[in-house]
């Protein structure tokens, strides 16, 4: 028996992340069903090292993410476990804005990025891939980081690893 087109060449170069199934399967990730514990209350117990987290605050701190649209991809974290925006409170709120701000001007001093994309996802509907623990993304955006490869080959091309970044940014900020 045979499948029709398995195993037939058809001109798409392929390129493994086998550390992404793991992920998308939950582990790291507290999904419904799982028992695994929330990776933003997770990180502040490691070393600034082993969590990849870049700076401390108060009522924030900021990481690497582990799997970043473009290099230098930060999450600035509350440290209380609480999903929505609307459930912190006005200290945590400024914090996270102050952080980002200063991130903003660190990546600008490491890497030179023309923009940002800053956000938030709100809820699982959103994307949000840890929903239950808010998370604000800021994304260093170049002109032209958008090539051909996450467009056709939807693959992304980091040109350095996390620990490396983060020892840059870490030693900027």
């Amino acid at each position: 028996m045979s499948i029709e087109g398995v195993g037939i060449p058809d001109g798409w170069a392929r390129l493994w992340a086998p550390h992404r199934l793991e992920y998308l399967r939950g582990t790291d990730r507290p999904l419904e069903g799982n028992d695994v514990q929330c990776p933003f209350c997770r990180i502040p117990t490691l070393s600034d090292e082993q969590g990849l987290m870049v700076y401390r605050g108060k009522d924030a701190y900021v990481v690497m993410n582990l799997y970043p649209y473009n290099p230098g991809h930060l999450l600035v974290c509350a440290y209380r476990h609480v999903a929505d925006l609307t459930d912190l409170s006005l200290e945590e709120r400024n914090e996270i804005s102050e952080l980002t701000a200063h991130a903003m001007r660190t990546i600008r001093k490491v890497s030179s990025p023309a923009g940002f994309n800053l956000g938030m996802n709100q809820g699982a509907i959103s994307g949000a891939g840890v929903a239950e623990h808010i998370h604000q993304h800021l994304v260093p955006r170049w002109s032209g980081d958008a090539n051909f490869m996450p467009l056709i080959a939807h693959t992304k091309v980091l040109p350095q690893l996390l620990n490396l970044t983060r020892d840059e940014i870490a030693a900027a900020w």
